[in-house]
């Protein structure tokens, strides 16, 4: 059975998903569900996102890290990093990944090219909905007219929302 394609990613009210590079806010409760989620699965990301990682958790440990890029491999970027020109390669990639550790889903990390390409083909998207509005300069493209709300649990500074595509 072909692993789903889950995307997750961290907005705030107006869609903001990141400023130069970064997240416009810090969370912990959202990065323990990113880890708690995401850990022991394939993990597609645009070479942006990559770059956005602290060095101490790049590669993201524990899980088969894809990147897509249209620029060549850096020599720096570790061996068991798998290096993809598309996002149809990438997600070739990911779900070879998912079969052989037995993974059910191979994940979107971002950014926001990267949502907009892929999100037709996901299956689910793991949404974090950051309170309050942040300033941004990228954002997260529609996606709810395709799909319903799974489950939505409130935090005091977050709600966290599982949608699964509508057929």
């Amino acid at each position: 059975m072909a692993p789903l394609l889950a995307a997750i990613v961290a907005m705030d009210e107006s869609r903001v998903i990141g400023k130069n590079n970064k997240l416009p806010w810090h969370i912990p409760e959202d990065l323990a569900r990113f880890k708690a989620l995401t850990m022991g699965a394939p993990v597609i990301m645009g070479r942006k996102t990559w770059d956005s990682f602290p060095s101490k958790v790049k590669p993201l440990p524990g899980r088969k890290n894809i990147v897509v890029s249209r620029q060549i491999r850096p020599h720096e970027v570790p061996l068991e990093v798998a290096w993809c020109a598309t996002p149809e390669e990438a997600l070739t990639q990911g779900a070879l990944s998912a079969q052989e550790c037995g993974c059910p889903r191979v994940w979107v990390l971002g950014g926001a090219e990267l949502y907009k390409i892929l999100f037709p083909r996901c299956d689910e998207i793991y949404l974090t909905l950051v309170k309050g509005v942040h300033e941004g300069d990228a954002y997260l493209p529609p996606f709810e007219e395709h799909f319903d709300v799974d489950q939505k649990e409130e935090l005091d500074r977050c709600s966290f929302i599982n949608y699964v595509r509508n057929v």
